[in-house]
């Protein structure tokens, strides 16, 4: 399956394309090795959606580049899944992530790309980079409400991610 836009990797680099709505966010998640290496894992095993009240369907355990992910969101008959594939991963030392793109059937049209980095100080970031716009007769009729939707899907990765990561620095 085709990508449903064309600016490829855009929110690697951060610079994105006219045309669509745009996002960025930055969280902080704590300090230490040990949170970063929560949030590594969080992120990479897409627990961090899981955990923001998502399904998952993944054939892999860990995030890598070319890896096709549909992601549910509402309940039972009225679930509706939004497929992406991973266009992008970076996974260094003191920065992991990835940026996945819209494939056919998926609501909205673009990217969204999440990072992980482990500062001098030792201050565990979080970043969210989305484009999009919508591409479903649904969402463009929801008007600003697919906006507040987004929104507050990146808000339930925040508080996901930063859980998840310091979960694991009790244990």
């Amino acid at each position: 399956m085709e990508l449903t836009y064309s600016e490829v990797g855009a929110t690697f680099d951060g610079a994105f394309p006219n045309g669509y709505r745009h996002v960025r966010g930055r969280a902080r998640l704590g300090r230490g090795e040990r949170v970063y290496a929560g949030a590594v894992h969080a992120l990479g095993s897409f627990d961090m959606q899981r955990r923001a009240g998502l399904r998952v369907r993944a054939s892999v355990g860990m995030a890598a580049e070319g890896v096709e992910v549909a992601f549910g969101f509402g309940a039972g008959p009225l679930r509706l899944w939004a497929p992406v594939r991973v266009v992008w991963l970076v996974n260094e030392p003191l920065r992991y992530g990835y940026g996945y793109g819209t494939l056919p059937g998926h609501p909205e049209t673009g990217e969204e790309g999440f990072l992980v980095s482990l500062a001098p100080d030792e201050t565990v970031w979080f970043e969210v980079r989305a484009f999009s716009r919508p591409d479903r007769w649904f969402v463009r009729a929801a008007g600003p409400l697919g906006a507040l939707v987004q929104d507050r899907a990146n808000d339930k990765y925040r508080s996901a991610i930063h859980r998840l990561a310091n979960a694991r620095t009790a244990a």
